[in-house]
């Protein structure tokens, strides 16, 4: 988990997390299989769409949500807590006299569903009497009536909670007798029913499936009080239950041993060596501070890539709209304007969020517009940001990047991160020869704690496992790393990115934007990546 996810749960707590919006209640885990017939809803969105446009809207669009989240947790032999939830409701949100305007009903009767648009449109009319100019917003095709669902195999709310407690308790126990003193393990599934319509002519019907499995492993050194943690490295996944399978193929290797895992996840396996690791870590020798050049395996460089570029390339962060959650953004419009150099020639970073088995892969967004791939960075130079309707003029763009959500039906839509990722490498490049090329350097494993300014620029960042690199062999372990970068600097050192057949997703199943804060979940994917001189210092080193 890493240190957004943790400030989340930590500061809101868990239940809250799992809570779209304020109209939302407990119910059975029988209810969570369950869905709202598309006829139905289809005659709430046009009940909707005809108010907003008897109200004077020139564009209307609805969205009737039914969101549905369990989770699982426990601790070593013990549940501590299982939640299902259901919010359902709908929002409509209007142009009208220039301006928007959004009201949302927690009611799926006409009527009230009606008296949502209405409201909506009186908002905008209000809005427009202060607004200095009206909304320009991008056009987009209407798609008729279609359906998008995340291809699982197997429905993770179907799975009784009898199993999953029995995955998880099965996971803590296989950790203890590994060595760990405590352990923590979560299960966390997420079902989005979304059906959206628009004046446009869309009727778009999308069912929507994450899912995550998080863990702690601890290992106490009794005679000293020291302890270490590991967490897992499993990602967050837009899979269903069959994510844990632990199917062989889906496993990858590094050349020191250490097992991370792609489309499938072996919690049992990875519990086991979580205790191990943790123990080792207790022994293993303090970084000395200086300049290494670094091997990022795919677990560790997700968040890198969510912190110094997904974030700073949100065109609402650069035109200085946003500026929630660690700010706006140094890489302002510019920079795009001059080719500016933001990493090297190695480095193509695009944005997607039709990749398979990510956690933003939907068909289309929250205002019906096709979802697609694009490139953000190519060759090292910056060449696009992140776009929705309202704001693909500022570009000179005809079109959104098809990158709008809302985390509920009572919640509006805005401009969220895609699954932003780094390109693997075009020529056949293994971990293994990449590292027998390193001297002096470390390999680094899994996420952690990370720090960011409020430009994006000067960030640190740690992680889970680090290792020694001398001489193109992997030595042995190492603790307290952690490395500093200007962004623009670090992305520039990058000197090679292993090929495709490395190339795994990591990702954040709560990223907080906004205010009112929202939360939506964001894959990023790489192959493991070498950056060259970069600064390590060491965490446990006491200045005083």
């Amino acid at each position: 988990m890493d240190r957004r996810d943790f400030l989340a749960c930590s500061g809101i707590g868990l239940g809250g997390l799992m809570l779209p919006s304020l109209f939302t209640r407990a119910i059975a885990a029988e209810e969570l299989a369950t869905t709202i017939d598309v006829g139905r809803k289809k005659m709430l969105a046009d009940a909707a769409l005809a108010a907003a446009r008897e109200s004077g809207a020139t564009y209307a669009d609805v969205r009737i949500g039914r969101y549905l989240r369990q989770f699982v947790v426990t601790r070593e032999d013990k549940v501590q807590n299982v939640v299902n939830t259901e919010s359902t409701g709908v929002g409509v949100r209007v142009i009208a006299g220039g301006a928007w305007g959004f009201a949302a009903t927690n009611s799926l009767m006409p009527d009230a569903v009606a008296g949502a648009a209405r409201q909506a449109a009186a908002i905008a009319r209000a809005n427009a009497k202060m607004q200095t100019a009206p909304v320009r917003f991008a056009a987009a095709p209407g798609h008729g009536e279609v359906s998008w669902r995340t291809p699982i195999r197997r429905n993770a709310m179907d799975v009784p909670v009898k199993d999953k407690v029995e995955l998880l308790l099965g996971v803590n126990a296989a950790a203890i007798n590994a060595g760990a003193n405590f352990v923590n393990s979560t299960l966390f599934a997420v079902n989005e029913q979304k059906y959206f319509a628009s004046t446009d002519g869309s009727y778009i019907d999308q069912d929507v499936h994450r899912i995550w499995a998080p863990m702690t492993v601890t290992a106490i050194d009794k005679a000293s009080g020291k302890f270490r943690s590991r967490s897992g490295l499993s990602s967050p996944m837009g899979l269903g239950y069959e994510y844990f399978d632990g199917d062989p193929a889906q496993k990858y290797v590094s050349p020191n041993g250490v097992i991370n895992y792609g489309h499938s996840y072996d919690m049992v396996e990875d519990a086991v060596a979580a205790a191990k690791q943790a123990r080792e870590k207790l022994t293993a020798p303090s970084v000395k501070p200086g300049r290494y050049d670094l091997v990022l395996d795919p677990s560790h460089t997700w968040l890198t890539i969510h912190e110094s570029v997904g974030h700073p390339l949100e065109l609402d962060r650069v035109l200085g709209y946003e500026a929630n959650y660690a700010g706006t953004s140094f890489a302002t419009l510019d920079k795009r304007e001059s080719g500016f150099r933001y990493g090297s020639d190695e480095v193509t970073i695009f944005a997607d969020k039709t990749q398979p088995g990510s956690l933003g892969a939907v068909a289309y967004d929250d205002e019906g517009v096709k979802c697609k791939r694009w490139d953000l960075i190519r060759d090292g130079i910056l060449v696009d940001y992140q776009t929705i309707r309202d704001q693909a003029h500022i570009l000179g763009k005809t079109e959104s990047d098809g990158c709008c959500y809302a985390d509920s039906w009572s919640t509006v839509q805005f401009q969220r991160m895609p699954n932003v990722s780094l390109a693997a490498g075009t020529s056949k490049l293994s971990v293994a020869d990449m590292v027998k090329d390193v001297e002096d350097g470390i390999y680094i494993v899994g996420d952690g704690s990370f720090s960011i300014d409020q430009q994006r620029y000067n960030a640190q960042f740690g992680g889970q496992l680090f290792y020694e690199i001398k001489n193109g062999a992997i030595t042995g372990m190492i603790e307290d790393v952690a490395y500093q970068i200007r962004t623009p600097e670090f992305w520039n050192a990058c000197v090679a990115v292993c090929d495709e057949s490395d190339y795994r997703l990591g990702g954040s199943f709560f990223d907080g934007k906004g205010q009112p804060s929202q939360v939506s979940a964001v894959s990023h994917g790489s192959s493991t990546a070498r950056f060259n001189g970069i600064n390590v210092i060491n965490t446990a080193r006491n200045l005083g």
